[in-house]
């Protein structure tokens, strides 16, 4: 059985006055999930951006801190 399967399984044994609590952890699990992509697509995307400053003989001392 697929851990897709368990959890439907699962779900037709909660309680109802149960389920929304479920539904909205779901829902937070999927958008902690968009957010950390998002974050780590605008770090990749800044990368470039910031390569002059991070990346010049003035500021070498700083790299060995």
């Amino acid at each position: 059985m697929s851990v897709k399967e368990s959890i439907h399984q699962e779900i037709d044994n909660i309680p109802d006055d149960i389920l929304m609590q479920v539904y909205n952890f779901t829902q937070f699990l999927v958008y902690k999930q968009e957010n950390e992509k998002l974050a780590k697509l605008a770090q990749n995307i800044s990368e470039k951006a910031f390569e002059k400053v991070w990346d010049n003989e003035e500021d070498t001392v700083y790299d060995n801190l």
